[in-house]
């Protein structure tokens, strides 16, 4: 019998990991030039930093998802929730350490890149933004759309890959690979949240701008949640559950 306790932890460092992992892509190797005459961009890009966010949840949802259900969001908690696939009274106290996981991966991060000479949390230290602070200017109405829909098809691909009747065993890959796709369409307007978490850890490292706009990441993803919490059971029946 798995406890809460032990569902919390797995929560904890698993939301580490997610933001650890991602985000530390993004700070740490998307743009990586050599040294030298004619310096060479080795870093990995949108994709590369895609893949890793696809990664950190894929790797745990193996690792963890037979403690926790690897929920490592709080919007995919709610989402759960929703739908009927989840506890309601775990609900907070999962967001808790999801949140608290994320703001350790974040501060674990920043401890490492600030030992680069130079660093400097100015370049955004892969927080969310909008407007000016959007990687591609784009606006508060486009991100809150980006948002919520993405954040809806992720948990429409969470719910239907653990739907028991799915192929079973695949449902991590498919969740993984989902997150890939909807960073890769995502970055580019708000450096993608779709989980409040991992977006309040880097926030706060940044201050500012961060914070102030870190409202739209909660907002949108629990949005987008809920809309696929009652629309995938409406849409799939009450069998999954």
């Amino acid at each position: 019998m798995i406890t809460l306790k032990q569902k919390l932890m797995a929560e904890f460092f698993g939301t580490f990991w997610l933001v650890f992992g991602g985000c530390g892509s993004a700070v740490l190797a998307a743009l990586f030039l050599t040294s030298g005459a004619s310096p060479t961009q080795l870093g990995i890009g949108f994709v590369g930093v895609s893949l890793a966010f696809g990664l950190t949840v894929l790797t745990m949802a193996y690792a963890i998802g037979h403690i926790s259900g690897c929920h490592l969001n709080p919007a995919v908690t709610i989402g759960l929730v929703v739908a009927g696939r989840h506890p309601k009274s775990e609900t907070f106290p999962y967001i808790l350490m999801q949140v608290l996981g994320g703001i350790a991966g974040a501060g674990v991060l920043y401890l490492i890149a600030s030992g680069k000479a130079g660093f400097s949390t100015a370049g955004g230290f892969a927080s969310n933004g909008f407007a000016d602070h959007s990687p591609g200017g784009y606006s508060m109405i486009a991100a809150l759309v980006a948002e919520v829909v993405l954040t809806f098809f992720f948990l429409l691909i969470i719910l239907g890959a653990t739907d028991k009747r799915a192929p079973q065993g695949f449902a991590p890959i498919a969740i993984g690979l989902g997150l890939t796709l909807i960073h890769l369409i995502g970055i580019p307007v708000t450096n993608l949240s779709v989980n409040p978490a991992r977006s309040t850890g880097p926030a706060l490292f940044v201050g500012g701008w961060a914070i102030q706009q870190l409202w739209l990441f909660w907002l949108a993803p629990i949005v987008g949640a809920i809309l696929a919490g009652v629309i995938y059971p409406m849409m799939a029946g009450d069998k999954n559950k």
